[in-house]
């Protein structure tokens, strides 16, 4: 990979201190923000960039294989050697017809991040994370999770020969999220309380020789951007008019808005997408925020959904977040948990499936073309985020109390 000049600059504009790549901080030593990785963009028209990542895909390479190194010249530059990679992304983009007349908009389509080696959108993060862990010489490697960041952290650290431990909310963290960290080697620090309780405990008291892999970790959110480059070369660079997100800890909104910003940036986009945030109405501290129009967000002490993934009342990527909002001409909302269930099985008899938060988005769609807020003519890409097998037992429950013949126990 060609060299480039890469640092991290603080992502609160009023402050804007600038750090070495290399110094590994979380947070701008100045201001306490989190930071931004910055990259040059390349020296390479738009055509020949279009027509070298086209090119790529036919390279039995490692890092071509991957559907996010594959657009390397917009991230970290690694020696081939330090780059851990499980061939993530290239994950498909959906139509889905039934769900289009379902919500009333003329085209709908998923982008299933699900379909990632271990089953989340956490693995197009985790590997620029874990090759700048590898890269920095970090023998050991940390998250709070509410099981998709570990699953995936867990896997990507087996890759790499490091060890990896997850700091989870007993009995809050479904079975087969738990079941995946496990088999990929992770050690388990199970902690009262939520997500937010994990994190937490997790940065309260940092280890040396732990290297922080959440999506606060500024390099975690430069694999994440890099679905929207894939998304848009999908579309033959022809943007949808609408990108919905589900909102947890809000680091996918965060890499969505710098992405969009970058490609604008580099001649590959006109005008961005409008970028719609969704959460859970039980676990909805940023659409308060937005409702709110106040300047900081107030935390939810004890936020409640069945879908787990998106189940955080202090989402640490809010400012980065509303900036990408700002940025994209974007809003929030929320849906309710029984919206949740609907859409989820709508999308399931789609023959896609995704876990439960990832239907936040479908909920949100049908709402807000009833509100008008999305327009009926409007092209929409939803962004699934996690497989449905990822939360089987959620399935098993609705299914076991609809009463509606599909399941049928004799």
């Amino acid at each position: 990979m060609q060299e480039t000049a890469t640092y991290l600059r603080c992502s609160d504009p009023s402050c804007g201190a600038t750090l070495e790549a290399r110094a590994n901080p979380i947070r701008c030593v100045r201001c306490g923000s989190l930071l931004d990785v910055i990259v040059p963009p390349p020296r390479i028209d738009v055509q020949a960039l279009r027509d070298l990542w086209l090119e790529r895909r036919r390279s039995r390479d490692p890092s071509d294989l991957s559907g996010v190194w594959r657009f390397r010249e917009f991230l970290p530059s690694y020696p081939a050697a330090d780059v851990v990679t499980l061939h993530e992304g290239n994950t498909p983009l959906l139509d889905a017809p039934r769900s289009a007349k379902r919500a009333h908009v003329r085209r709908l389509l998923f982008k299933h991040l699900g379909w990632n080696p271990t089953g989340s959108f956490k693995d197009a993060g985790m590997t620029v994370g874990m090759t700048e862990a590898k890269h920095s010489g970090a023998s050991r490697v940390a998250c709070a999770s509410t099981g998709n960041t570990a699953a995936s952290m867990a896997a990507y650290a087996a890759r790499a020969g490091l060890s990896a431990r997850a700091y989870l909310p007993k009995g809050a963290v479904s079975v087969a999220k738990l079941a995946q960290a496990l088999d990929y080697g992770a050690e388990i620090v199970e902690v009262q309380g939520n997500f937010d309780s994990a994190l937490q405990r997790l940065t309260a008291e940092p280890s040396r020789d732990e290297y922080f892999l959440n999506s606060l970790n500024p390099f975690r959110l430069e694999g994440q951007k890099i679905a929207m480059w894939e998304l848009l070369e999908q579309l033959d660079w022809h943007a949808p008019d609408y990108v919905v997100v589900p909102g947890g800890n809000l680091g996918n909104v965060s890499a969505f808005g710098k992405a969009f910003d970058e490609l604008g940036g580099a001649g590959l986009l006109g005008k961005p997408p409008r970028l719609v945030v969704v959460q859970a109405a039980g676990a909805n501290p940023f659409a308060r925020l937005w409702r709110s129009g106040k300047s900081a967000l107030e935390p939810l002490d004890d936020p409640q959904t069945a879908a787990t993934a998106i189940r955080i009342g202090a989402p640490a990527s809010w400012k980065k977040a509303l900036r990408a909002l700002r940025f994209t001409n974007g809003f929030v909302t929320d849906v309710g948990e029984g919206a949740i269930a609907d859409a989820k099985a709508a999308i399931g008899r789609e023959g896609i499936g995704c876990e439960p938060a990832s239907a936040t988005t479908l909920a949100a769609i049908e709402q807000l073309t009833k509100s008008g807020e999305i327009e009926h003519e409007a092209t929409v890409v939803a962004i699934l985020t996690g497989h449905a097998l990822k939360d089987p037992d959620f399935i098993i429950r609705q299914h076991a109390a609809s009463g509606d013949g599909s399941w049928n126990r004799q």
